[in-house]
């Protein structure tokens, strides 16, 4: 029984241990602070190595749920192959994460497309750019969606996923590592009408929280983002890093944030065009929105704000941001410091959910087992259960030693209790 009771309560020492620390890996923490380091974008544990073939016709399978890792160069364009049935809209994207300080032309990046097997194309978008002379991870993906409207890639079978490097051969010679994942979310229940569309809402964020900002550290992408919910949150942020964030968003919810980088301490002289960047991605990896502003050393931020996430903004989004704001669950924050500026910042970001939760569409299946909804586990991206654990619990110190001391209470109640006497 002893040795019951130390294991116990040392399960609940680790337990503490992990909740103390929101948004950092417990197996894999973040290398957060060397100077002057920026930390390269973290693979998802159990990650499958593939390489991508110049030929349709020998293109490496992608299994759903699962993440790929590969590579790709200035000019290369590579296959994949993924089998679709007839029932689900299937989500396939790529991160390209380029090692850190590596620098790129202004429209260097990729291009991802989904196709049938005879070429007929399902879904595709504009090219995804760094948009300067310096790197950071970018994604996107391309989407087959089932439509009563449309023959076109709607049978079950193989389909062609592509990623090509968009922009100039002459960038440089190596190859940048490339993350890929194919999701299916169920299509609807055979005869149930499709969701309306919100029709108006307000874009005026929510007062931000009068609480001091809490303590986060950021992740390096999308496999150990922090989880962080409304409020603000307090980091800091080295000159060429990118911080990655989730922000859990219902049905029906808008959100919004703002990130706000404080002055500099330092005294050089300097002014990076964009020197503060805000992305906002949904949860299958598209890109909703992308902000930045310059940053001189005095205090700078950028904020942007979201439709209420609807299914019908698929079919019916105004813009890109509106018809990306498609699911509920995950939507993955990236904050980004210019490597011109000369010494790491202290950023506050600001997150605010709008509007009360509302019923989901009549799924014909488990979308949350597919990597959709709050209650999702997602692609296999090693800290996923941790994060939703901490993050949105909100547990604290007093919490988890009250748990630990009613653990040691129950135990030694057990020890001492007569023998045949009822637990």
């Amino acid at each position: 029984m002893k040795s019951r009771t130390v294991a116990a309560v040392a399960a609940t020492a680790a337990l503490a241990c992990v909740l103390l620390l929101p948004g950092t890996a417990a197996a894999h923490p973040r290398a957060d602070d060397a100077p002057g380091e920026v930390s390269a974008y973290r693979p998802a544990d159990g990650s499958l190595p593939v390489t991508g073939t110049a030929s349709s016709a020998d293109g490496p399978r992608l299994e759903r749920a699962k993440i790929y890792s590969d590579t790709i160069g200035p000019g290369q364009k590579k296959y994949y192959r993924v089998r679709l049935d007839e029932t689900s809209n299937a989500f396939v994207s790529t991160v390209l994460a380029p090692p850190p300080g590596t620098k790129s032309g202004i429209l260097d990046g990729i291009q991802v497309a989904l196709t049938s097997a005879d070429g007929t194309p399902c879904g595709s978008g504009p090219a995804v750019y760094f948009g300067g002379d310096t790197t950071r991870p970018v994604a996107d993906y391309a989407s087959r969606r089932i439509s009563d409207d449309s023959t076109a890639c709607q049978e079950a079978g193989d389909y062609l996923y592509t990623v090509a490097w968009s922009g100039q051969k002459t960038s440089g010679a190596a190859k940048w590592p490339i993350e890929l994942t194919y999701m299916a979310e169920p299509g609807l229940k055979p005869g149930a009408a499709t969701p309306q569309a919100p029709t108006s809402w307000s874009s005026k964020a929510p007062s931000p929280a009068a609480a001091s900002p809490r303590k986060v550290s950021g992740g390096t992408g999308f496999n150990d983002a922090a989880a962080v919910e409304d409020g603000a949150w307090r980091d800091d942020i080295r000159p060429g890093d990118s911080r990655f964030y989730k922000v859990p968003v219902a049905w029906g919810q808008q959100l919004f944030l703002r990130a706000q980088l404080a002055n500099a301490t330092t005294d050089d002289s300097f002014f990076a065009v964009n020197g503060l960047r805000l992305a906002l991605y949904n949860t299958a990896r598209g890109r909703v929105s992308d902000k930045s502003a310059g940053y001189t050393g005095a205090p700078a931020g950028v904020d942007l704000g979201t439709a209420p996430a609807a299914y019908a903004n698929r079919f019916a989004g105004d813009s890109e941001a509106d018809s990306a704001m498609r699911f509920e669950g995950w939507y993955y924050v990236q904050v980004t410091l210019d490597p011109k500026v000369p010494s790491s910042v202290p950023l506050t970001l600001d997150v605010g959910l709008k509007g009360k939760a509302q019923p989901g569409p009549p799924y014909d299946g488990d979308a949350a087992a597919a990597g959709f909804g709050l209650g999702a586990t997602g692609p296999a991206s090693g800290d996923g259960g941790t994060m939703r654990a901490i993050g949105i619990g909100g547990i604290g110190l007093g919490t988890v030693l009250v748990l630990g001391l009613g653990t040691w209470q129950l135990l030694g109640s057990r020890r001492r209790r007569p023998e045949g006497q009822a637990a």
